[in-house]
């Protein structure tokens, strides 16, 4: 026993040595169990381990998803407070804005509005009115609350004559002015069609109920004959659209501006406002006279620079038949024959200051009429063009303040 238990422990030392001993079977088994012990206490701490390292992952896992899903809940409550604040800072920016790009809107919407009427005509006609009204006046009693109250009524039928006039002009001439005045708010895009035609409608209707109203016959002719002078004018059909024959022209003008609208104004001044008899004095002929021959100038130089678009669309102006220079020389001749006659006729007026404020005014008119068109170049068409509107704020406002004093 003793031996046997010798030599199973020697067996180790002599592997150990490197030594071929004989092993019994129990030692193999002795040694074979012995040698496992290390192998399942390695497989055990491994399972341990990766227990651990499973239970460590999953501890990781779910704390790091705790922590993302907090950064996340931090992320979406700061993202709402922000908005929250970006709201309440930028609704009073907003509200600006809207009520800005409003203000824009409506703001070139009377730009557009103002530019449809023509002020550069409106203007001088409507002062045209006021002094015809002035005309009437015969004593300084005569300058009361009656008096303003029929100048406003006037001055508010003649605004809305023009409105249908220009409008209506605009409206017939669309696929001209795109050549010849392409700037305008119905060529350019600045007022839609349907607006123009709404406000064209509109004004025709307000002026005749407004002068009806009023209880103003000349007044209400007045009115009525310039909408229907503005349908032969400027309508495309048969006997109408007179704007295609230079005659036609010059008589519309003529009848319009020259005529129509002064005695109109003081007649409905003189017969309605201050009760008297409907009478022409010699300062109203002498008026009338000389806005007629303005007219026909007006009538003549206008067609200098839309040439182009009245050859293509077949409307005979003065300037197509009788060329630019001859048309621009007789336009200047007319001027200073018009001043000529506003000097004779001032001269014998029996008023020292009418002599002196007509006859000094209008000799004063002439000098500077020569002086301005010797600079004019009669086949450039921004040179005519700048001289057109030159009569129409200069030449024409200064006549309308020197016709009240014509006084016989």
């Amino acid at each position: 026993m003793s031996a046997m238990l010798a030599s199973c422990f020697t067996i180790p030392s002599s592997i150990k040595a490197g030594g071929n001993r004989p092993r019994s079977k129990q030692c193999g088994k002795t040694y074979y169990a012995s040698s496992n012990v290390p192998t399942l206490w390695h497989k055990t701490e491994k399972i341990q381990k990766e227990h651990c390292a499973m239970m460590s992952s999953n501890s990781l896992q779910h704390r790091c998803k705790v922590i993302e899903d907090g950064f996340k809940y931090q992320q979406w409550k700061r993202k709402c407070t922000i908005n929250a604040i970006s709201e309440q800072s930028f609704e009073p920016e907003s509200q600006a804005q809207y009520k800005k790009s409003m203000k824009d809107s409506v703001k070139d919407g009377l730009v557009a509005f103002y530019e449809f009427t023509r002020p550069y005509s409106a203007i001088p006609i409507i002062l045209e009115a006021t002094c015809m009204s002035l005309l009437a006046v015969e004593k300084s009693s005569d300058l009361s609350l009656i008096f303003f109250k029929g100048w406003v009524q006037t001055v508010v039928a003649t605004l809305l004559m023009i409105i249908v006039n220009c409008g209506l002009n605009q409206l017939c001439d669309l696929e001209i002015d795109k050549i010849n005045k392409p700037h305008l708010p119905l060529t350019s895009g600045a007022l839609s069609i349907k607006a123009a035609i709404a406000i064209v409608a509109a004004s025709a209707f307000l002026g005749l109920w407004f002068s009806w109203s009023s209880g103003s016959w000349p007044l209400f002719w007045n009115v009525l004959y310039n909408n229907v002078l503005a349908v032969f004018y400027s309508v495309d059909l048969p006997l109408l659209r007179w704007k295609k024959s230079s005659f036609l022209t010059a008589v519309y003008i003529l009848t319009n501006i020259g005529v129509v609208i002064p005695i109109g104004s003081f007649l409905h001044m003189q017969t309605h406002v201050f009760k008297r008899a409907a009478t022409l004095p010699r300062s109203m002929l002498l008026s009338t006279t000389v806005l007629s021959i303005f007219c026909i100038v007006i009538s003549m130089i206008k067609d200098i620079p839309d040439m182009e678009g009245d050859e293509k669309f077949g409307i005979k102006s003065f300037a197509l038949s009788l060329g630019q220079k001859r048309v621009f020389s007789i336009c200047i001749s007319l001027l200073q024959m018009s001043y000529g006659v506003g000097i004779l006729v001032g001269a014998t007026s029996p008023y020292l200051w009418s002599k002196i404020f007509t006859v000094v005014g209008h000799a004063t008119l002439a000098l500077v009429l020569q002086y301005r068109a010797k600079s004019v170049d009669p086949k450039s068409k921004d040179s005519v063009q700048s001289f057109y509107m030159f009569i129409w704020k200069k030449l024409f406002i200064a006549e309308c303040l020197l016709l009240p004093l014509f006084r016989s």
